[in-house]
């Protein structure tokens, strides 16, 4: 389990594992390899190797979209899933799995229809929805208990 606020992401640009401190979002981290910036205020894309470490290791609770390039409805809530990330950037991880490119990951959580949204805390799995949610359904899988609305 990683330090409470830390979290371990992939660089987009040169695939090289980072310890990255959310809580320190606004101070712009870079990448120690390539120093290109995470972004931290939108989702980000994690492959089923990372899941692991970035997901079930996360010192803050994490809220995974289990997605398709191809699926309409997953489409529907990209905007949504971006202002959430924006709003609870240095306070949780929002994440992408590509259910196609990643089906263990999709198996292993029993991902049967998408979108399906997980919450995670401390490495464990806290709560699930399917299907188009509003975004307070989906804030209440990551935000303290008592400030969101419950998980299913």
């Amino acid at each position: 389990m990683s330090d409470a606020g830390h979290v371990t992401l992939s660089c987009q640009f040169c695939d090289t594992l980072n310890d990255v401190t959310l809580a320190r979002y606004e101070d712009h981290p870079k990448c120690g390899s390539c120093k290109k910036p995470f972004r931290l205020d939108r989702p980000i894309r994690v492959r089923e190797d990372q899941f692991d470490k970035t997901v079930l290791e996360a010192g803050v609770p994490v809220l995974v979209d289990f997605y398709a390039d191809w699926c309409g409805p997953c489409r529907t809530m990209s905007p949504t899933l971006d202002q959430i990330a924006l709003d609870m950037a240095g306070k949780a991880l929002v994440v992408k799995v590509d259910t196609d490119a990643a089906p263990t990951i999709g198996q292993r959580y029993g991902v049967r229809s998408i979108p399906y949204f997980a919450g995670f805390r401390n490495g464990e799995l806290s709560g699930t929805l399917v299907g188009v949610q509003d975004p307070e359904a989906l804030r209440g899988l990551v935000e303290p208990a008592g400030t969101g609305k419950t998980p299913s």
